[in-house]
Protein backbone atom coordinates (compact mmCIF):
# COMPACT_ATOMS: atom_id res chain seq x y z
CA UNK A 1 0.00 0.00 0.00
CA UNK A 2 1.31 3.44 -0.97
CA UNK A 3 0.07 6.35 1.15
CA UNK A 4 0.76 10.02 0.42
CA UNK A 5 0.00 12.70 3.03
CA UNK A 6 -0.41 16.24 1.66
CA UNK A 7 0.33 19.15 4.01
CA UNK A 8 0.96 22.39 2.14
CA UNK A 9 0.55 25.16 4.73
CA UNK A 10 2.62 26.52 7.63
CA UNK A 11 5.36 25.23 9.94
CA UNK A 12 3.20 24.69 13.02
CA UNK A 13 0.52 22.93 11.00
CA UNK A 14 3.06 20.45 9.69
CA UNK A 15 4.48 19.81 13.17
CA UNK A 16 0.93 19.09 14.38
CA UNK A 17 0.60 16.46 11.64
CA UNK A 18 3.39 14.27 13.01
CA UNK A 19 1.19 12.29 15.48
CA UNK A 20 -0.98 11.27 12.53
CA UNK A 21 2.13 10.08 10.68
CA UNK A 22 3.07 8.01 13.72
CA UNK A 23 -0.42 6.50 13.83
CA UNK A 24 -0.23 5.61 10.14
CA UNK A 25 3.11 3.89 10.62
CA UNK A 26 1.87 2.03 13.69
CA UNK A 27 -1.19 0.62 11.93
CA UNK A 28 0.33 0.14 8.46
CA UNK A 29 3.90 -0.94 9.28
CA UNK A 30 4.53 -2.41 5.82
CA UNK A 31 3.09 0.51 3.84
CA UNK A 32 5.14 3.03 1.88
CA UNK A 33 4.35 6.41 3.46
CA UNK A 34 5.36 9.65 1.76
CA UNK A 35 4.47 13.27 2.36
CA UNK A 36 4.18 16.28 0.07
CA UNK A 37 5.17 19.58 1.71
CA UNK A 38 6.54 22.96 0.65
CA UNK A 39 10.13 24.13 0.85
CA UNK A 40 9.26 26.61 3.60
CA UNK A 41 8.55 23.96 6.25
CA UNK A 42 10.12 20.71 5.02
CA UNK A 43 13.09 20.81 7.41
CA UNK A 44 10.88 20.03 10.43
CA UNK A 45 10.59 16.49 9.03
CA UNK A 46 14.32 15.84 9.34
CA UNK A 47 14.89 12.31 10.64
CA UNK A 48 11.18 11.54 10.97
CA UNK A 49 11.07 7.75 11.52
CA UNK A 50 7.52 7.31 10.21
CA UNK A 51 8.20 8.47 6.64
CA UNK A 52 9.77 6.64 3.73
CA UNK A 53 10.14 9.74 1.56
CA UNK A 54 9.56 13.51 1.67
CA UNK A 55 8.57 15.34 -1.51
CA UNK A 56 9.15 19.09 -1.56
CA UNK A 57 7.74 21.70 -3.89
CA UNK A 58 8.25 25.46 -3.93
CA UNK A 59 5.45 27.97 -3.69
CA UNK A 60 5.67 30.73 -6.27
CA UNK A 61 5.28 33.39 -3.57
CA UNK A 62 8.40 32.05 -1.82
CA UNK A 63 10.59 32.25 -4.91
CA UNK A 64 13.94 34.00 -4.72
CA UNK A 65 14.56 37.29 -6.44
CA UNK A 66 14.99 36.73 -10.16
CA UNK A 67 13.37 33.30 -10.07
CA UNK A 68 10.59 32.71 -12.58
CA UNK A 69 7.09 31.59 -11.61
CA UNK A 70 7.04 29.46 -14.76
CA UNK A 71 10.17 27.60 -13.67
CA UNK A 72 8.64 26.85 -10.27
CA UNK A 73 5.39 25.67 -11.85
CA UNK A 74 7.37 23.41 -14.21
CA UNK A 75 9.29 21.93 -11.26
CA UNK A 76 6.00 21.23 -9.49
CA UNK A 77 4.51 19.61 -12.60
CA UNK A 78 7.52 17.29 -12.87
CA UNK A 79 7.18 16.37 -9.20
CA UNK A 80 3.49 15.55 -9.69
CA UNK A 81 4.43 13.30 -12.60
CA UNK A 82 6.99 11.49 -10.44
CA UNK A 83 4.38 10.84 -7.80
CA UNK A 84 1.82 9.77 -10.38
CA UNK A 85 4.23 7.11 -11.59
CA UNK A 86 4.47 5.81 -8.02
CA UNK A 87 0.90 4.56 -8.19
CA UNK A 88 -0.47 6.19 -5.02
CA UNK A 89 -3.21 4.09 -3.43
CA UNK A 90 -4.32 6.64 -0.85
CA UNK A 91 -3.85 10.40 -0.52
CA UNK A 92 -4.67 12.01 2.83
CA UNK A 93 -5.23 15.76 2.40
CA UNK A 94 -4.40 17.34 5.74
CA UNK A 95 -4.78 20.99 4.74
CA UNK A 96 -7.25 23.06 2.69
CA UNK A 97 -6.40 23.37 -0.98
CA UNK A 98 -4.47 20.12 -1.18
CA UNK A 99 -7.11 18.07 -2.97
CA UNK A 100 -5.98 19.25 -6.41
CA UNK A 101 -2.52 17.79 -5.71
CA UNK A 102 -4.12 14.48 -4.74
CA UNK A 103 -5.92 14.46 -8.08
CA UNK A 104 -2.80 15.44 -10.02
CA UNK A 105 -0.87 12.47 -8.59
CA UNK A 106 -3.72 10.14 -9.56
CA UNK A 107 -4.45 8.79 -6.07
CA UNK A 108 -6.94 5.92 -6.23
CA UNK A 109 -8.58 7.07 -2.99
CA UNK A 110 -8.62 10.52 -1.39
CA UNK A 111 -9.44 11.40 2.21
CA UNK A 112 -10.08 15.12 2.46
CA UNK A 113 -9.48 17.73 5.09
CA UNK A 114 -12.57 18.82 7.04
CA UNK A 115 -12.19 22.55 7.82
CA UNK A 116 -13.75 23.89 10.97
CA UNK A 117 -13.82 20.68 12.95
CA UNK A 118 -13.85 21.74 16.66
CA UNK A 119 -10.72 20.06 18.00
CA UNK A 120 -7.03 20.60 18.46
CA UNK A 121 -5.14 20.53 15.17
CA UNK A 122 -3.41 17.30 16.23
CA UNK A 123 -6.79 15.66 16.90
CA UNK A 124 -8.22 17.00 13.67
CA UNK A 125 -5.38 15.46 11.69
CA UNK A 126 -5.75 12.08 13.41
CA UNK A 127 -9.50 12.16 12.84
CA UNK A 128 -8.78 11.98 9.11
CA UNK A 129 -7.88 8.34 9.68
CA UNK A 130 -11.39 7.41 10.82
CA UNK A 131 -12.45 6.32 7.28
CA UNK A 132 -9.68 3.73 7.49
CA UNK A 133 -11.40 2.16 10.50
CA UNK A 134 -9.02 3.79 12.97
CA UNK A 135 -11.13 5.94 15.32
CA UNK A 136 -9.46 8.83 17.14
CA UNK A 137 -10.62 8.14 20.70
CA UNK A 138 -11.46 6.12 22.61
CA UNK A 139 -9.37 3.51 20.92
CA UNK A 140 -5.92 2.89 19.51
CA UNK A 141 -5.57 6.29 17.87
CA UNK A 142 -5.51 8.58 20.87
CA UNK A 143 -2.98 11.08 19.49
CA UNK A 144 0.58 10.60 20.64
CA UNK A 145 3.34 13.20 21.02
CA UNK A 146 4.77 15.39 18.30
CA UNK A 147 7.85 14.11 16.48
CA UNK A 148 10.68 16.55 15.84
CA UNK A 149 14.44 16.02 15.74
CA UNK A 150 17.15 18.69 15.58
CA UNK A 151 20.02 18.10 13.19
CA UNK A 152 23.06 17.06 15.31
CA UNK A 153 25.57 18.91 13.13
CA UNK A 154 23.63 22.17 13.51
CA UNK A 155 23.30 21.69 17.28
CA UNK A 156 27.03 21.05 17.55
CA UNK A 157 27.85 24.14 15.48
CA UNK A 158 25.70 26.33 17.74
CA UNK A 159 27.22 24.83 20.88
CA UNK A 160 30.74 25.56 19.62
CA UNK A 161 29.80 29.12 18.67
CA UNK A 162 28.32 29.73 22.13
CA UNK A 163 31.07 28.06 24.17
CA UNK A 164 32.62 31.33 25.29
CA UNK A 165 29.35 33.12 25.90
CA UNK A 166 29.08 34.31 29.53
CA UNK A 167 26.20 33.37 31.74
CA UNK A 168 25.18 32.49 35.27
CA UNK A 169 24.16 29.03 36.51
CA UNK A 170 20.49 28.33 36.03
CA UNK A 171 17.96 27.40 33.35
CA UNK A 172 18.29 28.69 29.81
CA UNK A 173 15.24 30.64 28.60
CA UNK A 174 14.50 30.74 24.87
CA UNK A 175 12.62 33.89 23.85
CA UNK A 176 11.12 34.15 20.36
CA UNK A 177 9.93 37.67 19.54
CA UNK A 178 8.37 37.35 16.06
CA UNK A 179 4.85 36.68 14.84
CA UNK A 180 3.22 37.01 11.42
CA UNK A 181 -0.08 38.29 12.84
CA UNK A 182 -0.29 41.80 14.30
CA UNK A 183 -2.54 40.61 17.16
CA UNK A 184 0.19 38.18 18.26
CA UNK A 185 3.00 40.73 18.60
CA UNK A 186 4.42 41.90 21.93
CA UNK A 187 6.35 45.21 22.04
CA UNK A 188 10.15 45.22 22.09
CA UNK A 189 10.05 47.22 25.34
CA UNK A 190 8.02 44.48 27.04
CA UNK A 191 10.41 41.74 25.90
CA UNK A 192 13.40 43.74 27.14
CA UNK A 193 11.80 44.42 30.53
CA UNK A 194 10.86 40.75 30.98
CA UNK A 195 14.37 39.59 30.08
CA UNK A 196 15.95 42.06 32.53
CA UNK A 197 13.58 40.96 35.30
CA UNK A 198 14.16 37.21 35.00
CA UNK A 199 17.92 37.60 34.69
CA UNK A 200 18.37 40.11 37.48
CA UNK A 201 16.16 38.04 39.79
CA UNK A 202 18.37 34.98 39.28
CA UNK A 203 15.44 32.90 37.98
CA UNK A 204 17.21 32.38 34.66
CA UNK A 205 20.91 31.91 33.97
CA UNK A 206 20.92 33.15 30.38
CA UNK A 207 18.57 33.96 27.53
CA UNK A 208 18.64 32.83 23.90
CA UNK A 209 16.94 35.47 21.73
CA UNK A 210 15.25 34.24 18.55
CA UNK A 211 13.52 36.21 15.81
CA UNK A 212 12.59 35.99 12.14
CA UNK A 213 15.57 37.54 10.33
CA UNK A 214 15.13 40.32 7.80
CA UNK A 215 13.69 43.78 7.48
CA UNK A 216 10.12 44.51 8.58
CA UNK A 217 9.24 45.95 5.16
CA UNK A 218 10.30 42.87 3.15
CA UNK A 219 7.32 42.05 0.86
CA UNK A 220 7.56 38.24 1.10
CA UNK A 221 9.45 37.47 4.32
CA UNK A 222 9.11 40.39 6.77
CA UNK A 223 11.55 40.06 9.64
CA UNK A 224 12.35 41.57 13.02
CA UNK A 225 16.00 42.58 12.80
CA UNK A 226 15.18 46.08 14.05
CA UNK A 227 13.07 44.78 16.94
CA UNK A 228 15.76 42.32 18.00
CA UNK A 229 18.41 45.05 17.85
CA UNK A 230 16.29 47.26 20.14
CA UNK A 231 15.86 44.41 22.66
CA UNK A 232 19.58 43.60 22.65
CA UNK A 233 20.47 47.27 23.12
CA UNK A 234 18.10 47.53 26.08
CA UNK A 235 19.66 44.38 27.60
CA UNK A 236 23.29 45.36 27.03
CA UNK A 237 25.61 43.79 29.58
CA UNK A 238 23.23 40.94 30.39
CA UNK A 239 23.73 37.31 29.27
CA UNK A 240 21.42 37.53 26.25
CA UNK A 241 22.66 35.63 23.21
CA UNK A 242 21.25 36.55 19.79
CA UNK A 243 20.50 33.42 17.77
CA UNK A 244 20.48 34.10 14.04
CA UNK A 245 18.16 31.59 12.36
CA UNK A 246 18.50 32.05 8.63
CA UNK A 247 17.33 28.46 8.13
CA UNK A 248 14.57 26.50 9.83
CA UNK A 249 17.09 23.86 10.95
CA UNK A 250 18.88 26.56 12.97
CA UNK A 251 15.66 27.53 14.75
CA UNK A 252 14.96 23.88 15.63
CA UNK A 253 18.52 23.31 16.84
CA UNK A 254 18.59 26.56 18.81
CA UNK A 255 15.30 25.90 20.59
CA UNK A 256 16.52 22.39 21.47
CA UNK A 257 19.21 24.05 23.62
CA UNK A 258 16.70 25.95 25.77
CA UNK A 259 15.15 24.61 28.96
CA UNK A 260 12.02 26.77 28.79
CA UNK A 261 10.50 28.81 25.94
CA UNK A 262 8.56 32.09 25.93
CA UNK A 263 6.85 33.03 22.66
CA UNK A 264 3.64 33.90 20.86
CA UNK A 265 1.40 31.31 19.24
CA UNK A 266 3.01 30.27 15.96
CA UNK A 267 5.49 27.97 14.30
CA UNK A 268 8.24 28.44 16.92
CA UNK A 269 5.78 27.47 19.67
CA UNK A 270 4.92 24.18 17.95
CA UNK A 271 8.60 23.47 17.27
CA UNK A 272 9.35 23.97 20.97
CA UNK A 273 6.49 21.61 21.83
CA UNK A 274 7.90 19.04 19.41
CA UNK A 275 11.20 19.30 21.27
CA UNK A 276 9.47 18.65 24.61
CA UNK A 277 10.02 22.13 26.10
CA UNK A 278 7.78 23.73 28.73
CA UNK A 279 6.25 26.80 27.08
CA UNK A 280 4.70 30.11 28.11
CA UNK A 281 2.72 31.14 25.05
CA UNK A 282 0.91 34.39 24.30
CA UNK A 283 -2.29 34.17 22.25
CA UNK A 284 -4.03 37.00 20.42
CA UNK A 285 -7.18 36.16 18.49
CA UNK A 286 -6.29 32.51 17.79
CA UNK A 287 -8.25 29.83 19.71
CA UNK A 288 -5.98 28.10 22.27
CA UNK A 289 -8.25 25.04 22.23
CA UNK A 290 -7.16 24.38 18.64
CA UNK A 291 -3.57 25.59 18.74
CA UNK A 292 -2.14 25.25 22.27
CA UNK A 293 1.23 23.45 22.63
CA UNK A 294 0.58 19.73 22.33
CA UNK A 295 1.84 17.27 24.90
CA UNK A 296 4.07 19.55 26.99
CA UNK A 297 3.61 21.64 30.17
CA UNK A 298 2.45 25.10 29.15
CA UNK A 299 0.77 28.29 30.31
CA UNK A 300 -1.46 30.17 27.87
CA UNK A 301 -1.66 33.94 28.28
CA UNK A 302 -4.66 35.54 26.56
CA UNK A 303 -6.59 38.69 27.48
CA UNK A 304 -10.25 39.57 26.81
CA UNK A 305 -8.97 42.10 24.27
CA UNK A 306 -7.53 39.20 22.21
CA UNK A 307 -4.31 41.12 21.49
CA UNK A 308 -0.93 40.06 22.82
CA UNK A 309 0.11 43.66 23.46
CA UNK A 310 -2.42 43.75 26.36
CA UNK A 311 -0.46 41.08 28.29
CA UNK A 312 1.63 42.64 31.06
CA UNK A 313 5.24 41.91 31.92
CA UNK A 314 4.36 40.79 35.50
CA UNK A 315 1.84 38.30 34.06
CA UNK A 316 4.50 36.90 31.76
CA UNK A 317 7.09 36.64 34.57
CA UNK A 318 4.60 34.91 36.84
CA UNK A 319 3.87 32.32 34.14
CA UNK A 320 7.59 31.67 33.67
CA UNK A 321 7.98 31.27 37.44
CA UNK A 322 5.12 28.76 37.41
CA UNK A 323 6.81 26.57 34.79
CA UNK A 324 10.40 26.83 36.03
CA UNK A 325 10.15 23.70 38.25
CA UNK A 326 9.21 21.73 35.12
CA UNK A 327 12.19 22.95 33.08
CA UNK A 328 14.18 19.72 33.15
CA UNK A 329 17.45 21.19 31.97
CA UNK A 330 17.23 18.83 28.99
CA UNK A 331 18.87 21.36 26.67
CA UNK A 332 22.67 21.45 26.58
CA UNK A 333 24.20 24.58 28.07
CA UNK A 334 25.33 26.96 25.32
Amino acid sequence: MKILVIRRDNIGDLVCTTPMLSALRQHFPQAWIGILVNAYNAEVLYGNPDLDEVFVYRKAKHRAAGSSKWRIWLETARLMLRLRRRGIDLAIVASPGGERYARMVGARRIIRDKPGQPAHEVERCCALLAPLGLPLAPGPLTPGPLTLRPQPRVVQRLQLAWAAFPGAPGPVLGVHVSSRKATQRWPAEAFAELIRRVLESGQIGRVLLFWSPGAAHHPLHPGDDEKAAAILAACAGLPVLPVVTGALAELVAGLSLADLVFCSDGGAMHIAAGLGKPIVCMFGDSPPAQWHPWGVPHVVLQTPARVVSAITVPEAQQAITQLLPLAGRAGSQP
